[in-house]
């Protein structure tokens, strides 16, 4: 027997630009139903481990007022609707938060914030070859201060637990992995 439930009605209790609220009533696969299931929908995120020409990795540091704390980051955001693909959401981002342009984007995965209420998957990528080519352009709402970081602050910081935001450690993680510079 499959383990897929039936969503059997599905209402919508909030809608906002990048996060919605849907109210389901689902059926298992044994009859039992299950109601309410709340279900938050944002879009599909995007972030990367960039590193520039010199070997230095891009880190954001950045306020983030849910959590109430400044902290370290590595740049990304949501793909837009008018984006062609994933990577083209992701340069974008990393041009428009860091000013930076890469010339290598390498898919890395991808990871759920928390697969029981989000529906959305963040794409991570290992983005080398970066130099610095404008300033930022930051939406109203940004306040973002561009840090550049070598390999061992970056370690120093996962070690130390500093970087606190999980899908970002998740990419960190992924990416030493693939730069020989975590081993199991």
């Amino acid at each position: 027997m499959g383990m897929n439930w039936k969503t059997i009605a599905s209402e919508y209790l909030f809608r906002d630009l990048w996060f919605k609220v849907r109210k389901d009533t689902c059926e298992r696969p044994d009859g039992k139903i299950v109601s309410p299931y709340y279900v938050y929908e944002f879009p599909t995120w995007v972030t990367a481990v960039a590193i520039t020409r010199d070997g230095r990795f891009v880190f954001e540091k950045q306020y983030r007022h849910a959590l109430g704390e400044t902290i370290f980051e590595i740049p990304g955001g949501c793909v837009d609707p008018g984006d062609e693909s994933l990577e083209a959401a992701l340069a974008r981002e990393l041009k428009e938060e860091t000013g930076y342009v890469f010339d290598n984007l390498e898919y890395l995965g991808k990871t759920s914030a928390n697969p029981s209420t989000h529906n959305n998957l963040m794409h991570f990528f290992l983005a080398t070859g970066g130099v610095a080519d404008a300033s930022p352009q930051l939406d109203d709402f940004e306040d973002i201060e561009v840090h550049l970081l070598s390999l061992e602050e970056v370690k120093r910081m996962l070690k130390q637990k500093e970087i606190v935001q999980a899908m970002h450690v998740t990419a960190l993680m992924y990416a030493l992995e693939k730069l020989g510079e975590l081993t199991y």
